[in-house]
């Protein structure tokens, strides 16, 4: 693929995360009070992002596939324009986006022949914008960014994690523990620096496909909770992710597993 390809399909990426995000909070904060959650505001704001975005890909090349978990996909190796693979997670965080909570995004990644090309994370409500093309720096806004240069972990340290999380874990992490409840989010945080690590739960491809683009070209990685390499190409079929995860730079994984112990 040529250079000016991939930063055109940058350009197309993030200018259509901006638009999809401006529909997305007409519906933001809308849900029925009435009720623990809004299914039906959900489903609406879902759908009417996913169609936006795929009227602006048919308009950027009809060629072009969108992941669909629901299908199968064929895995054959192309040269035509159907080698591109796009991967949207219209609302990531959608407790936190019916409820008024600034804390969900919007997340399109592009896979050329199943590998990951670049991945866009936005969200709304902030304006933070966080993107990477796969092999390349990568962006919060305009600002590089990495992940944490902190030798060990301290009592200043952060962890993110999932709801529930102490029901399955007890922890001698000294530091700082949290849960915003948008798997995006606490990825881009690692990557940018401001947390350490993120433990992660009962997600999909597609909820991964672009943090984790974001995240290995700031210096960090997806683990298992065993400490051993994750493949997320492995659930391009659609299936849910039962094992939980560790989002964090190689050199601070040994460290947040010392602190974690399995009830």
């Amino acid at each position: 693929m040529k250079e000016d390809s991939v930063d055109g399909f940058m350009d197309f990426a993030v200018g259509t995360a901006k638009k999809a995000g401006a529909k997305a909070l007409a519906y933001y904060g809308k849900g029925d009070t009435a009720v623990k959650f809004d299914d039906s505001l959900v489903t609406e704001a879902e759908l009417s992002i996913r169609g936006l975005f795929e009227g602006e890909l048919k308009k950027l090349n009809p060629l072009h596939r969108i992941f669909d978990e629901a299908n199968e996909i064929s895995r054959q190796y192309s040269h035509s324009e159907n080698r591109y693979l796009w991967v949207i997670d219209a609302i990531d965080g959608v407790a936190n986006f019916q409820a008024g909570i600034p804390i969900w995004g919007i997340s399109i990644a592009m896979l050329e022949n199943f590998w990951p090309v670049l991945g866009v994370f936005f969200m709304p409500v902030t304006g933070d914008i966080f993107y990477s093309r796969a092999g390349g720096p990568a962006y919060h806004g305009s600002t590089v960014i990495s992940t944490s240069s902190q030798e060990g972990i301290t009592d200043e340290s952060l962890l993110f994690t999932f709801s529930r999380f102490n029901h399955h874990y007890r922890t001698s992490f000294p530091g700082k523990i949290r849960t915003m409840g948008c798997a995006g989010a606490h990825i881009c945080y690692v990557a940018m620096g401001r947390a350490e690590a993120a433990i992660l739960a009962n997600h999909s491809f597609s909820e991964l496909a672009a943090a984790s683009v974001i995240l290995e070209s700031a210096g960090g990685n997806i683990f298992t909770i065993e400490g051993a390499e994750f493949y997320l190409s492995n659930y391009l079929d659609g299936k849910r992710i039962a094992d939980h995860l560790v989002a964090a730079p190689a050199s601070t994984l040994s460290q947040v597993r010392a602190c974690l112990e399995l009830i």
